[in-house]
């Protein structure tokens, strides 16, 4: 088993979690101020009723990766541009138990499964490892890598409302074991994507009307705590995300949605820093 296609699936580990915390990262070569990861996340999760209260979520994630290999003949060296690029799915089912009489406070469990692929810009780069130093980097000579994940997600979620002010707490403790497929005995790896997280949400009125109905500001934390292969892969095992945002009650305008959130969000750790721009939809 490859220990470099272990080190990538590490990586993608971190794309096949659903983590707001990790949703939009930007890792900057200190020395170069170029990016050397980037990272984007699109998903979402609901419950589909309290009467039948089936819990589906999915999220899908694309990731740019720029390490650095050097090659050397033993006189010269030369920077290899190695550029990997990183897309997973993620799916969830799940069912919500009520620990209460009001169901606002629930435990779920959820069935994960994933799929990702990893690809490298570096049939160039190969060229020149053969060429100065007589050796074949695997991952870099096959060029891709696939891989699939199963596991599963326990969440203790706490959704009290008394209108019109809204707030929502949720635990989560989520382990998908990655298993590569499909590729050559030289780039066969696995991983364990492992991480808690944190997540609240507080939603209350500003004042102000939107599209003729009242306009709410969204505050939203997040903290994650990465266990598994990915922990202290990038320099860092935890993250922390801060959202401020407005949302929009759409019913006076649509049917098709009934609530529109746009949140910006700041996500900080060790050396680590990052800043995206949501939206989400409410149903």
């Amino acid at each position: 088993m490859c220990s470099g296609a272990n080190a990538v699936l590490a990586l993608l580990s971190y794309t096949v979690t659903p983590d707001l915390s990790a949703s939009s990262l930007g890792i900057r070569n200190a020395e170069t101020g170029n990016p050397s990861l980037n990272m984007t996340q699109f998903g979402g999760g609901f419950t589909l009723s309290r009467s039948f209260p089936l819990y589906l979520e999915g999220a899908i994630v694309g990731s740019r990766y720029d390490p650095t290999f050097i090659a050397s003949d033993g006189q010269a060296q030369r920077v290899l541009p190695t550029r990997w690029t990183n897309a997973a799915a993620t799916g969830g089912i799940g069912w919500d138990f009520p620990l209460n009489e009001k169901g606002d406070l629930v435990i779920r469990p959820i069935f994960d499964f994933s799929l990702g692929e990893v690809i490298s810009d570096a049939s160039a780069a190969q060229f020149l490892v053969n060429h100065k130093t007589g050796q074949n980097i695997d991952f870099i000579r096959d060029g891709s890598l696939s891989a699939y994940g199963l596991g599963g997600s326990l969440m203790l979620g706490w959704y009290p409302r008394q209108e019109p002010y809204e707030f929502d707490l949720e635990l989560r403790f989520t382990d998908i074991y990655l298993q590569s497929f499909a590729s050559s005995s030289a780039v066969r790896g696995s991983a364990n994507a492992q991480s808690t997280n944190l997540y609240a949400r507080w939603r209350a009125p500003t004042g102000l009307l939107a599209l003729n109905r009242p306009l709410r500001y969204v505050l939203e934390l997040s903290h994650s705590t990465y266990l598994g292969s990915q922990a202290n892969i990038l320099g860092f095992n935890q993250l922390t995300s801060l959202g401020v945002g407005i949302e929009i009650d759409t019913g006076a305008v649509t049917k098709l949605f009934s609530r529109l959130r746009i949140v910006g969000r700041y996500a900080f750790g060790k050396d680590i820093t990052g800043a995206s721009l949501g939206i989400a939809l409410s149903f």
